[in-house]
């Protein structure tokens, strides 16, 4: 079996450098004006840039980048002047979505590798093929597929690479296609300025619970539900009484930040689209991908911390590592994931599995399990005291997990000092406290074990 790349996110420098020494093969960035995530890029200036280029090449590493926005007309006479000197520093794909960007990059830059974003959508061999007969190296096939569909697609297309996501938050629309947070605030997602508009905090209301001022608005969305309705009819042959009764029920929704505004939505048996996904989460199936022959896993969350990129790279290089040796799949890297922020996690649509596994009711922000990242290490010296960057509280007694790519470890802290002053707690983000017997630790990560009573 032919191990898969492991492909992690890059927001800046440090982040590509830990994605690197926890076991990732390549990373991802963007240049803020033409790829999706506008916000917390370092990689926006050229020289630092260069600077990640030059160093994942002289570690034997790839580094790709993204460049998959879908432009409006604006964009079009910038793209190809603003792209010359991104060209010329050598990254080893571009990542592309929009079929007339592709078109130019292709005219003007015939020997640039090209991978199709996931954001095109690409759902079918036929797809593929297509893409394939253009010059395109590699397909990031759509988060919508199952596994059986990947494998269908890599027997019938054996001479492409194909890419896969395993890790990272999923969106309420069409791979990513969402237009939430344009409509509320008019950042649009498709530029590059999604705001998240899925995972703001929603109340939901019951029609019976509504005053006068909505008649209007439920007029005209009973209307429009009793055509679809009529629709779905035609389609199902299902009539009204035969189809499940939430089908037919209508419901509003309230956004936190606009109270009063009650906004009709229609719900049924699958559930309420708007509301935000639980995160994709396919450890598990690391060991299938890899044997139907999935040339690349990739992790999602080019804004996420130091701290997310090196827990992903480190647990998804062991699954790897292991479907590769034929090892049987480790549990404990479920637990591991666990110490992550998360919005509770599913596969996805790789396995069919029930609603609730696919659709977060409970809670629209993110939330740590089983550990906590709590600092890092900056500098161990040479008694072995290290240097922690503190980020969240923790104390005297507490077990503590040392994350390194040298292997992880546990303690417990019983020692730790302040400005040369003993302390029994670090209070918190912005402060620095040293703890000893860290030789070899420099630039550990420290999460805190959280005990079993204060896990909700």
């Amino acid at each position: 079996m032919k191990a898969p790349e492991l492909l992690l996110p890059a927001g800046g420098l440090e982040r590509m450098r830990t994605a690197f020494d926890y076991g990732a093969d390549a990373v991802y960035a963007g240049t803020p004006r033409y790829s999706l995530r506008a916000r917390n890029n370092e990689f926006a200036h050229l020289p630092v840039l260069q600077q990640g280029i030059s160093e994942a090449h002289a570690r034997g590493k790839k580094f790709f980048l993204a460049s998959n926005i879908l432009p409006h007309n604006a964009k079009l006479k910038t793209y190809l002047a603003d792209m010359e000197p991104i060209i010329a520093m050598g990254p080893d794909a571009l990542i592309m979505a929009d079929p007339g960007l592709i078109m130019k990059v292709r005219e003007k830059w015939p020997d640039i590798p090209i991978h199709l974003s996931v954001q095109a959508n690409t759902t079918n061999a036929w797809g593929v093929q297509f893409w394939q007969s253009i010059g395109i190296e590699r397909i990031i096939l759509s988060r919508e597929l199952s596994i059986n569909e990947i494998a269908e697609i890599r027997q019938q297309c054996p001479d492409i690479e194909l890419e896969v996501f395993v890790h990272g938050a999923l969106c309420i629309a069409y791979s990513g296609r969402c237009l939430l947070s344009g409509y509320f605030n008019h950042r649009d997602p498709n530029q590059g300025t999604c705001t998240n508009a899925c995972r703001w905090d929603y109340k939901v209301h019951d029609t019976s619970h509504t005053d006068s001022g909505d008649v209007g608005v439920l007029a005209d969305f009973n209307f429009n539900q009793a055509k679809i309705n009529s629709e779905q009819e035609a389609l199902t042959g299902l009539n009204e009484q035969q189809r499940h009764p939430l089908a037919n029920k209508v419901y509003l929704i309230e956004e936190a930040n606009r109270p009063g505004d009650m906004m009709p939505i229609m719900e049924d048996e699958h559930g309420t689209y708007i509301m935000n996904s639980k995160d994709l989460r396919a450890v598990e199936q690391v060991a299938k991908l890899a044997q139907i022959g999935v040339d690349s896993l990739k992790v999602e969350g080019r804004t996420k911390s130091v701290y997310y990129v090196a827990r992903a790279a480190q647990v998804y290089r062991r699954a790897i590592d292991d479907a590769v040796a034929g090892k049987p799949f480790d549990y404990s890297l479920l637990a591991e994931l666990e110490g992550l922020a998360n919005r509770g996690y599913t596969t996805g649509f790789l396995e069919r599995h029930q609603t609730q596994e696919y659709q977060n009711y409970l809670s629209g922000h993110s939330l740590s399990k089983q550990s906590q990242y709590v600092g890092k290490v900056t500098s161990v010296d040479e008694a072995g005291w290290a240097t922690i960057e503190v980020k969240n509280k923790f104390s005297i007694g507490d077990q503590l997990e040392i994350i390194h790519p040298s292997g992880n470890q546990i303690i417990i802290l019983q020692e730790m000092t302040r400005k040369g002053y003993p302390v029994n707690v670090a209070s918190g983000n912005g402060i620095e406290v040293q703890i000893p017997h860290m030789h070899g630790k420099d630039r550990a990560l420290i999460a805190r074990i959280i005990p079993q009573h204060e896990r909700s």
